[in-house]
């Protein structure tokens, strides 16, 4: 007979699972969030236009990414135009000859930056009524690029975004009479962040299905964030984690995700962020290093670097 207690138990868990639901939790093979907090899910079966995200791409990539792409845009939208205008024969550009450059693509290529941009030096015009509407259209979408060029600039720039640092590992340490699973996290913008709090949940596999439990931590919230926090769940009796060891961990396929929330000061709004460690990045028997440095000036500093360091510690007696 069906054991009521246990199955409202199992219930419950299903309804923990985040959102990632039971078959990515079951079957999937890859951790459940990547250490930059994307996700491994893919998504197949959508067309070209039905999949493109230019705009999510042309935010989230990197600086030098976005200008490579604004550039590459750039020249070859132009060595497109610059090929239209040679369809209309050598004479469809008047003025070529004041310009020294002696290869006609170039000259066509340097006049369609000039519709583009619409600097126009007054040396070269087209010619012709193809040249004129081919003209017209490159101005209309040389418009278009850079609003768009400007709108995505702007949206880089405002867009409220978290920058915290984890360590790379977290580490299961000595903690008052026991013993605790820790990690650090630092914020690598110079803005600051308010009400910042931590969720941390605990995710394994157990009877061919994925469950989560939340970990309880010492502090799940701080109200300032000026330089580091050391997030901190003690291994109690009713924590999850008790008992478990590192071969445990590796067998039940474990994973510690990671949520963090806070309100950022410098855009007035609220951030996210997440993580994650497996079960491969857990240091047993660690402590992180001190980071803490006092300038000469008596103000406090911490170095960005040592974030990660840890000093191996003896488990034994703890707990």
């Amino acid at each position: 007979m069906l054991n009521w207690k246990k199955y409202q138990q199992n219930i419950s868990r299903e309804f923990r699972d985040l959102g990632f639901g039971s078959r990515v939790g079951r079957e999937s093979r890859y951790r459940l969030l990547n250490r930059d907090g994307s996700f491994n899910v893919r998504r197949e079966g959508l067309s070209f236009w039905e999949s493109m995200t230019l705009y999510q791409v042309m935010l989230r990539i990197s600086w030098p990414k976005f200008f490579l792409v604004t550039l590459g845009s750039y020249l070859l939208v132009n060595g497109l135009f610059a090929a239209g205008y040679l369809l209309f024969g050598p004479d469809a550009i008047a003025g070529t000859q004041v310009t020294g450059v002696e290869s006609p693509f170039l000259n066509a290529f340097f006049f369609s930056v000039q519709a583009f941009t619409t600097v126009g030096f007054g040396q070269l015009t087209p010619i012709g009524l193809g040249a004129n509407i081919l003209f017209t259209i490159e101005s209309f979408v040389g418009l278009l690029g850079f609003a768009l060029v400007t709108g995505f600039m702007f949206a880089r720039f405002s867009r409220p975004h978290a920058k915290i640092a984890f360590s790379e590992k977290a580490v299961v340490a000595p903690y008052q009479e026991g013993r605790a699973l820790m990690f650090r996290i630092a914020n690598k913008r110079r803005g600051q962040l308010m009400e910042l709090s931590a969720k941390v949940i605990f995710s394994f596999m157990e009877d061919g299905r994925r469950v989560y439990e939340e970990l309880p931590l010492e502090r799940d919230s701080v109200t300032f964030f000026p330089l580091n926090w050391t997030i901190v769940h003690p291994i109690t009796e009713g924590s999850p984690l008790r008992d478990k060891k590192p071969g445990t961990l590796r067998k039940k396929d474990a994973e510690i995700l990671i949520l963090l929330t806070g309100y950022a000061e410098t855009f007035s709004q609220t951030v996210h962020t997440r993580s994650s460690y497996k079960y491969s990045e857990i240091a047993w028997g660690a402590r992180f290093s001190n980071i803490f440095n006092v300038r000469d000036d008596g103000r406090l500093s911490i170095n960005m670097e040592q974030i990660s360091d840890f000093e191996e510690v003896d488990l034994d007696g703890a707990g």
